[in-house]
């Protein structure tokens, strides 16, 4: 079994198309989609489309809820997509499950999308969660494998009989590298095996379309070249 797992597009066409080059590559079976698909800049409404395409399994963002406000940018994200796509976004779930029960999916952490499971935020950089904090936090949950975007960090941890991963972010990196990213999860003889892949695409291009076409560009064609806010 393989699962693509994609997170945090943000609405970045140019870096989603690469990444989903990526992926058939590898032949997934199943695509999860952790959120926050399409808050930006760089073509939001073809990134939605193509992440319509993949069927994939999908759970709330932090940013969807920002659908319901009615700011210059709302307006103008909500101008770029289709027909019914917000109502879409919004009435995604908090958490989901597949492979009945055994991969549990979200976007912040187990109670609010905007959490966090293995960072924390603390008015300034993310921190490390204590490991008993996150033993506290999953009491009760049976999935063995628990899959949270949100921070745009990669990373793992195992604890007590439950693997704990934070996907990378397909746009919008925070750490100096503005490679898409994407993760591959793959079960060989009942364990999960991790890749966490980073994916080369054309940022400049990207940068050029939000400067050309978006309302607040300046900021989000800068992140997108140097990799970092």
């Amino acid at each position: 079994m393989r699962i693509a797992v994609i997170s945090d597009v943000h609405g970045n066409a140019f870096a989603l198309e690469s990444v989903l080059q990526d992926v058939k590559t590898q032949t997934p079976d199943l695509v999860v989609n952790l959120g926050d698909q399409v808050h930006g800049q760089a073509d939001p409404g073809r990134a939605y489309a193509l992440q319509r395409e993949l069927g994939a399994t999908e759970v709330l963002g932090s940013a969807e809820p920002f659908l319901q406000h009615d700011g210059a940018f709302t307006r103008w994200l909500k101008s770029q997509l289709p027909a019914g796509a917000s109502e879409h976004l919004l009435g995604l779930p908090l958490t989901t499950t597949v492979l009945d029960g055994e991969i549990l999916l979200c976007h912040g952490d187990l109670q609010d999308s905007s959490g966090h499971l293995l960072w924390a935020w603390q008015r300034g950089p993310y921190l490390t969660r204590g490991f008993q904090d996150l033993r506290e936090h999953l009491v009760g949950i049976t999935a063995r494998v628990i899959l949270s975007g949100h921070t745009h960090r990669e990373g793992l941890t195992a604890i007590d009989d439950h693997l704990v991963i934070n996907a990378g972010a397909v746009s919008q990196q925070v750490d100096g590298d503005p490679r898409a990213r994407w993760t591959l999860l793959e079960k060989r003889a009942e364990r999960w095996l991790t890749d966490f892949r980073r994916v080369e695409y054309d940022c400049k291009t990207a940068a050029c379309w939000v400067l050309q076409h978006a309302p607040f560009p300046q900021q989000e064609a800068q992140r997108l070249m140097l990799g970092k806010p």
